[in-house]
Formats: C-alpha cells, sequence, structure tokens
C-alpha cells in the first residue's frame, strides 16, 4: 500500500550486487509510476528512468528542456512506487560542475539508486541521432568527479555515459570511458554502439560494469538479453520501449473511436479493472480502512 517499504539505501546497495552478480541486470524504461509497478511485477531487475520520456510527457522534444526540478520529481513519484533499484537520466547535470554536484544530492533525495550522466554539449540531443557533438574530456571528466565528490551515500550509483562514438568513432570512445572511469565512475554507458564486436571492444576497455540502450530506431541492432550478456555487458534498457507501447495503442484506440463510435473493438486488449486493482494494492487499503474498499470485484467483468 502506497510507497515501497524498501529503503534508497537497500535499493542502491541491491544496484550495486545486480551490477556484480554476473547476471545481466534488465532495466525496462517505466513512463509512469504505474508502469513501474508492472515492472516489479513482471520480475525484471530494475527500471530505468529515461530523460527522453519525461520531455516526451511533457510534450516536448529531447533537447535538455525539462529541468533538474522537474527530473526529480518524476524520479521520485516513480522511485517510491516500486521495491526495484531505479536508474535515472540526468543529462549533462542541468550546467556546469556546481550543477551536476547539486544535481547529484537533489536526485539521492529523490530515493533513485543511481544516476547516468552524459558528455553531450547544450543543447543536447537523443544520443541516437546525427548531429549531436560532445564536450573535450577535461570537461568530461570534471563533471564526473564533481559528481562523485558531491555523493553522500556511497552506494548511490553514479554512471557516465560517452556520445563520442557517434562524433568521433569506436577508438575515442573507448579512450573516453576510461577517462570517465579513472574519474570515479561506478560504471560506464556508451551509447550508439554499432555491433556487439564493439561491445566487446568497450567491455575490454574497462574494469567497472557497462550498459547497452537497447532502444528502437536507433544506431543499434536490437540484440538479446543473452547476446548483450555473452559479450559481457552488466546491464540493458529499453528506455523508450514502453512509452512507445502505450502511445502506439492509444493512437489505434483513438482510430478505432473515431472510425466507429466506439471502443468496444478495443476491449480485448486493454487492461482490465481487476487487473489494475492489483497492480495498485486496492485491497490493502481495504485492509487499511474498510470504509475503501466496499466491492467484489469476482462478479464484475471488468
Amino acid at each position: 500500500m502506497l510507497h515501497s517499504t524498501v529503503t534508497p539505501a537497500e535499493k542502491r546497495q541491491a544496484f550495486r550486487a545486480g551490477l556484480a552478480s554476473g547476471r545481466i541486470q534488465r532495466f525496462p524504461g517505466a513512463f509512469t509510476p504505474l508502469s513501474a509497478r508492472l515492472i516489479d511485477d513482471k520480475g525484471f531487475e530494475g527500471v530505468y528512468i529515461s530523460g527522453a520520456v519525461m520531455a516526451n510527457e511533457l510534450g516536448l522534444p529531447d533537447i535538455g528542456l525539462t529541468t533538474l526540478t522537474e527530473v526529480a520529481q518524476r524520479g521520485a513519484q516513480i522511485s517510491r512506487n516500486t521495491d526495484l533499484p531505479t536508474l535515472i537520466d540526468g543529462d549533462t547535470g542541468f550546467g556546469e560542475p556546481m550543477n551536476v554536484a547539486r544535481t547529484v544530492q537533489v536526485l539521492e533525495d529523490a530515493g533513485v539508486s543511481g544516476v547516468h550522466l552524459e558528455d553531450q554539449v547544450n543543447p543536447k540531443r537523443c544520443g541516437h541521432l546525427d548531429g549531436k557533438d560532445v564536450v573535450d574530456e577535461k570537461t568530461a571528466v570534471n563533471r564526473i568527479r564533481a559528481a562523485v565528490q558531491a555523493r553522500r551515500d556511497p552506494g548511490f550509483v553514479i554512471m557516465a555515459r560517452t556520445d563520442i562514438r557517434g562524433v568521433e568513432g569506436l577508438a575515442a570512445a573507448t579512450e573516453r570511458a576510461k577517462a570517465l572511469q579513472d574519474a570515479g565512475a561506478d560504471a560506464i554507458f556508451a551509447e550508439a554502439m554499432a555491433d556487439l564486436t564493439e561491445f566487446e571492444a568497450m567491455r575490454a576497455a574497462v574494469d567497472v560494469p557497462i550498459l547497452a540502450n537497447m532502444t528502437e530506431f536507433g544506431k543499434s541492432d536490437l540484440f538479446t538479453v543473452q547476446q548483450l550478456q555473452d559479450v559481457g555487458v552488466n546491464m540493458v534498457i529499453f528506455p523508450v520501449s514502453l512509452q512507445r507501447i502505450a502511445m502506439g495503442a492509444i493512437e489505434r484506440g483513438l482510430d478505432a473511436l473515431a472510425a466507429t463510435g466506439t471502443l468496444a473493438s478495443e476491449v480485448p486488449a486493454m487492461q482490465t479493472r481487476s487487473r489494475l486493482y492489483e497492480v495498485v494494492d486496492y485491497s490493502a487499503y481495504g485492509e487499511f480502512d474498510a470504509n475503501v474498499f466496499t466491492f467484489d470485484l469476482r462478479n464484475n467483468r471488468s
């Protein structure tokens, strides 16, 4: 009922243990707090909170328009709705090193388990689009050093994301990853790797865990979880997938409603009322207060 009873510190330790377990950690992207409940229910290891998704939910493109306040608020809403660790997209840290330091502490207070910070310039863009640019190595390293220095909970995971592969190539990506590791990054997110051999090269370049981004319509093929584990990847995210699935279903439903005047044809694909009430744990509220849960779903077809 209400919020997770697993503390942020416990979730952070679970995140670190998962990264060190030798078993790839699967973090689907939650686009709402309710979707995080489903990720938890289906047995995944963690929940990813995508910056692109947060921007899109506000009707904005993913070009760095969201603020730290908006990101922290959504991160808190999602994190408190799951017992799983959460990794949040911190974009470029919302400014210079002092801003990066504040970002880390605000996100710690929001209850997320870790953050990744990238080396793009502002205005940033999706890592799988052309035309992006990255900062120099000194600037990228200073962002991560500031994040590490600002961290108060040693369990909080600071991950460094580099987008340099799409700008200067694989060799530059492995060198940048080494520098970010040396700056104190707990893990490396190398964006837009072209194939499995590039993930292998990244694995060989650094000693810390590495992340693979399996976003649809991007630069990387959609490798299976097993394929990624076989080349040494420690964690995989599916950042926008659930939002894309949901928005596709919404479009089809609206088309059906516009064409036929009813949504009867869409009902078989809908989540039922009873399943929704299971996910939000409606019955627990009734146990807490008998005046809340006063109905029986067994005879309700929805």
